[in-house]
């Protein structure tokens, strides 16, 4: 099998379940997966440690070696050094397929991929450095991605920045998460089918045999049922420990916006992005949303659209008028 890596980007809302689709593929004896590497799209953005023609310098080096997630890789300043070492002018992309085969070449798999949320909003950078990159986006109700949000313990350092988390959390979610997906979408979809393929959440749960085999079928590789046991060996003990700590099998209901979330935060949830979910083929549990409670969501969505406009961060084109 011929390909270069890193050959797959798994990507998604935070909060949507990619830590698990990240350890079903990569306990596959052919592929690793990363968990997170969070700078490249960053790091090649902002030429850090690059040339203005994004040709990589020493400086880069020191970054890498800085930059707390990448000691979880296992490579050091020798292996990375050695990258460099032809004395030819290197670029960003083969530099980085470089340190993906290394840990690759570690795990003793040779397809490596990555799997970091916020690289749903990377797809078009990422892209353009691995044009034969194949992208998994995966999809989880959003009402059930708000619940999560609202008890991780990281939100204010992500979503929380936003002026309008302070005052309401829910509508800022459920804006947070339709710009995720949108974005994906709409810089995936141009891709094509052998390149972008988007996951279900609740499909992985529901029937996860085929949902493997499918997402197998999308990367080219043969269907393993090793990716059914991931947890296997793995799974902890211990009071206070989520699902994700303890390393417990795909467990349907951990989230559940039905049972879990409070009438008056469904409809405000609804109110903001109902049409999305509409679009997305989530059912309603409010059609007709109240007046209320539709102008608080046009009201917090300027907000929003005003702060990223602010940020100069990308947003939808359907934001953007």
């Amino acid at each position: 099998m011929v390909q270069m890596n890193p050959y797959l980007f798994i990507v998604g809302c935070p909060r949507s379940g990619t830590t698990l689709l990240r350890r079903m593929v990569d306990v596959h004896p052919l592929v690793a997966v990363v968990d997170e590497t969070r700078w490249i799209a960053s790091f090649f953005e902002r030429r850090a440690g690059l040339t203005s023609e994004g040709m990589v310098t020493p400086k880069l080096i020191h970054r890498l070696l800085d930059y707390d997630r990448f000691a979880k890789l296992g490579i050091g300043r020798e292996d990375l050094e050695g990258l460099m070492a032809s004395g030819e002018p290197t670029s960003y992309s083969t530099f980085v397929t470089g340190v993906f085969d290394l840990y690759g070449r570690a795990r003793g798999k040779p397809i490596v991929g990555d799997k970091t949320p916020r690289y749903a909003r990377k797809v078009l950078t990422l892209h353009a450095l691995w044009p034969e990159a194949r992208f998994v986006h995966l999809i989880r109700d959003g009402r059930d991605v708000c619940l999560s949000i609202l008890n991780w313990k990281k939100s204010r350092r992500s979503i929380g920045r936003f002026e309008s988390w302070r005052e309401d959390p829910i509508t800022t979610t459920a804006l947070w998460w339709e710009l995720h997906l949108r974005l994906a979408r709409e810089d995936g979809a141009p891709l094509g089918p052998g390149l972008f393929h988007e996951v279900r959440y609740e499909s992985v749960v529901a029937r996860t045999g085929e949902a493997c085999e499918r997402l197998c079928g999308f990367l080219g590789i043969p269907y393993d049922d090793a990716m059914l046991r991931f947890h296997e060996g793995r799974e902890r003990s211990g009071a206070g420990l989520n699902a994700k700590k303890a390393w417990r099998p795909v467990t349907g209901g951990l989230r559940d916006w039905r049972s879990q979330m409070p009438t008056v935060d469904v409809e405000r949830f609804e109110a903001t992005v109902g049409g999305f979910l509409d679009d997305l083929g989530y059912e309603r549990a409010f059609p007709n949303p109240s007046s209320e409670a539709m102008e608080r969501a046009s009201k917090t969505r300027r907000r929003f659209v005003r702060e990223l406009g602010e940020r100069e961060r990308r947003m939808p084109k359907d934001w953007r008028s």
